[in-house]
């Protein structure tokens, strides 16, 4: 670019720039600097690369290089100004990706993700240059820069309510999650993942993408594009010391078959020191070189992914190429970091576009890939479900043994073979959780085929050794408008529940239906006496019963194998919600009839048994979980004997139980507002005193204790693991025994008296 031109400079009689304000792009209203033309415009740069009705460039020319070129200073540009604008945000490690998202662009791919959350503002960029984000009424940068970071705009991090944005970003690692599910789900489109080298240090990023692809050798129309720009967010990348041969033996150990690398050394004319440099730093024909290289390296690979090789491009160049600063102190913008502030100044003016370039690199950004990705997107539409009708469910007579998992075990069976897109995750096995049928029906996905292990090829149960990956797929593939189920121990759930919680948040604020994200705990903590506190965590039921609040996350305690049939019925028909069943994979009573399940999954709760005689005080037992029920009744024994009157509740979804101030509901996408009323409420809880008992965790009976008039009340609860021989001996270790829950309620009523 030559002078540069601030916005007071642009005034009707302005002709040094050949512009008027009228020839200005209405978007650009808000900017604070443009350049002249460069004197290549009127070879390079007189129409579109991108011809109108057209999806993509036509030919790597001089033409699509140059206009490459644009976008990624466009792209630059206005992620710098954007987090200028509130002296906050993250635009050194998107500058460092500008060229390989424009490359990508152009090329005709509009379904992007990333796996890093702080490349945001660099995303809300593309969204805005190709016109995506006027679905929220961002018109113009001065509106862009208004709703940046702001409530009801657009948040710090990626998320479900940003129009032509696939996948929420927050916690590093997950974005391959969404790239595979959304591959599995579309075979024939593309979805590059942007991948930060900060980010490549969290070991499953890799060991994700390997197994899948062990398990779908098939599916390769992924295509993670690494960032390598030697830096994290405070620091140096771990694998910032890598030579260009590592770093291509890395990918290849995970079963990446073309890595094709791109290193802006190569084409550095300008003495930069270091292993890194900037490409914008470089001389016009070496630049154009690098551009090219990148736009020829996007090319063979995508084509290289959609025609069944496992892919992956490597950009290598510095981070903060083309802003304020380099490396990591690219990284955030702090207070006092103004437009105005020298480095960030004289780097938008250096990266300023003219107006007549401006209107170029928006008309190739809105034509790409079909037109703007608020359109075009995959996750722009919901996606069409095979019919599964009402899956099928046994009655359990009451009084009978049945174990809970294996009931719900025959639905999801049912479901996968109605549906044949629907996966199983899981890591500790399903035959561990006494869901053997699982396998046996739908089959381990596996490449090797052995009947005695109900594995194949072509299974939907998908068993990689990490909650993370189980996790990650089934949360991926929910959000893209598919089915799924994760399954694991409830004592690791916790080492996947981070992107279940990222993706039901996402689904709060999406603008279409998707399948609810699903998952049930099996072999709670009164299970694993034998494998001790290892075993025994039921400290992750409080992490989701808290997340409640939202308004869109359900965790349900069904108490027998009748309630946990109603439980996942009702579960694989919810919409835009993060629901969580927990259960027992040990043969235990059955309380209730089908109908009662039904009717305790709907209102939340249900009542199991009161005593039909007597005049003493009522003691009313709330109880979340199925096990814990066992000394529960042998309490009610003991408090009957000694006068007192005695009502067992199960709290089987105690969403449902809190009061609609509680909850969130209105903010959430197919808002749920249904709560128990307070007379039906008062006819389950309401007594002379309340004890609420969890085999677990304590908080989702929070609702109960909130609302419950009984003038004494108590809580009873897990403390802490240990080694026993028994459920009986665990649960008495932690003070849940008949004999204590009796004493309790004595204690209870005596303090009314």
């Amino acid at each position: 670019m030559s002078a540069v031109l601030s916005t007071r400079d642009f005034e009707p009689s302005l002709t040094s720039a050949q512009a008027s304000a009228e020839a200005v792009p209405d978007f650009c209203e808000g900017m604070l600097y443009f350049g002249e033309p460069d004197p290549r415009d009127a070879d390079l740069a007189c129409e579109p690369v991108i011809a109108e009705g057209e999806t993509a460039i036509a030919a790597i020319d001089a033409a699509a290089v140059y206009q490459t070129r644009l976008a990624a200073d466009a792209l630059r540009y206005t992620t710098l100004q954007l987090c200028a604008s509130k002296q906050s945000g993250h635009p050194g490690g998107f500058a460092s990706s500008a060229d390989a998202v424009a490359a990508l662009t152009l090329l005709g791919h509009k379904n992007i993700v990333t796996e890093v959350g702080h490349h945001a503002p660099g995303f809300y960029s593309a969204m805005f240059l190709d016109g995506s984000l006027a679905g929220m009424g961002i018109e113009t940068m001065t509106d862009l820069q208004a709703r940046f970071r702001e409530r009801d705009g657009l948040l710090g991090h990626l998320s479900g309510a940003i129009p032509g944005l696939l996948a929420p970003a927050g916690p590093l690692g997950q974005g391959q999650h969404f790239a595979m599910a959304g591959a599995y789900l579309h075979p024939d489109k593309l979805f590059p993942c942007t991948i930060g080298d900060g980010g490549l240090g969290e070991p499953y990023v890799l060991s994700a993408m390997k197994h899948f692809h062990t398990a779908y050798p098939d599916i390769t129309n992924f295509l993670p594009v690494l960032v390598w720009n030697g830096y994290s967010q405070e620091h140096h990348a771990m694998v910032s010391l890598m030579d260009n041969a590592a770093m291509t033996r890395l990918w290849q150990a995970h079963d990446f078959e073309r890595v094709i690398l791109v290193d802006a050394k190569d084409y550095d004319d300008a003495g930069q020191p270091g292993a890194y440099v900037d490409s914008t730093r470089l001389g016009e024909q070496a630049r154009d070189a690098f551009t090219r290289a990148v736009l020829e390296a996007m090319q063979e690979a995508a084509e290289s992914a959609m025609s069944g090789t496992l892919t992956v491009v490597i950009i290598k160049q510095l981070k903060g190429a083309g802003v304020h600063a380099n490396g990591a102190k690219s990284h955030n913008l702090y207070p006092g970091d103004t437009a105005e502030k020298p480095a960030i100044a004289e780097a938008l003016a250096r990266g300023a576009l003219s107006p007549q370039q401006w209107a170029l690199v928006r008309q190739n950004l809105s034509r790409a890939g079909g037109g703007p990705a608020a359109e075009v997107a995959v996750t722009e539409h919901e996606r069409a479900l095979d019919a599964i009708g009402t899956l099928p469910t046994r009655a359990f007579p009451v009084g009978e043994k049945a174990v809970p998992s294996t009931a719900m075990a025959e639905m999801v069976a049912a479901l996968g073979e109605r549906d044949p897109a629907f996966i199983v995750s899981n890591a500790d096995g399903t035959e561990a959780s006494a869901m053997k049928v699982i396998n046996q029906r739908l089959g381990i996905r596996h490449p090797t085929a052995d009947e005695l292990y109900h594995q194949g090829p072509s299974g939907q149960v998908y068993e990689p050794l990490s909650e993370d990956a189980c996790a990650g797929l089934a949360a991926g593939i929910a959000l893209f408008g598919g089915r799924s189920l994760w399954l694991s121990y409830e004592s690791f759930a916790i080492n996947g529940w981070p992107i279940v919680q990222t993706v039901g948040q996402a689904m709060a604020e999406l603008r279409r239906r998707t399948p609810a994200v699903v998952t049930m705990f099996t072999a709670g903590a009164l299970e694993q006496g034998r494998n001790g506190w290892t075993h025994q965590r039921p400290e992750i039921e409080n992490y989701i019963g808290a997340q409640m609040r939202n308004g869109n996350v359900y965790l349900l305690y069904p108490s027998d194998a009748n309630m946990i049939q109603a439980a996942y019925a009702w579960a694989v028909q919810q919409s835009n919600k993060a629901v969580s069943i927990v259960a027992s994979k040990s043969a235990l009573p059955v309380y209730t009839t089908p109908e009662q399940a039904q009717q305790a999954i709907d209102h939340g709760a249900v009542g199991l048994y009161e005593s039909d005689v007597g005049a003493g005080p009522l003691v009313v037992f709330a109880v979340t979980g199925d096990m814990v029920l066992l000394p529960v009744f042998a309490a009610k024994d003991q408090l009957e004997a000694a006068g007192k009157r005695v009502r067992i509740v199960a709290v089987a979804n105690p969403r449902r139980l809190f009061r609609p101030g509680d909850v969130a509901w209105q903010h959430s996408a197919e808002a749920d507002g249904v709560f128990m009323s307070d007379a039906a409420f008062a006819e389950l809880f309401d007594g002379d005193a309340l004890l609420a008992v969890s085999g677990g965790g304590s908080t989702a009976l929070e609702p109960v204790l909130l609302r419950t008039r009984s003038p004494a009340r108590d809580l009873i609860a897990w403390q802490r693991g240990e080694t026993t021989a028994s459920p009986a001996e665990i649960m008495a270790y932690n003070g849940i025994t008949g004999e204590a829950l009796a004493e309790r309620a004595v204690r209870l009523t005596g303090a009314r008296g």
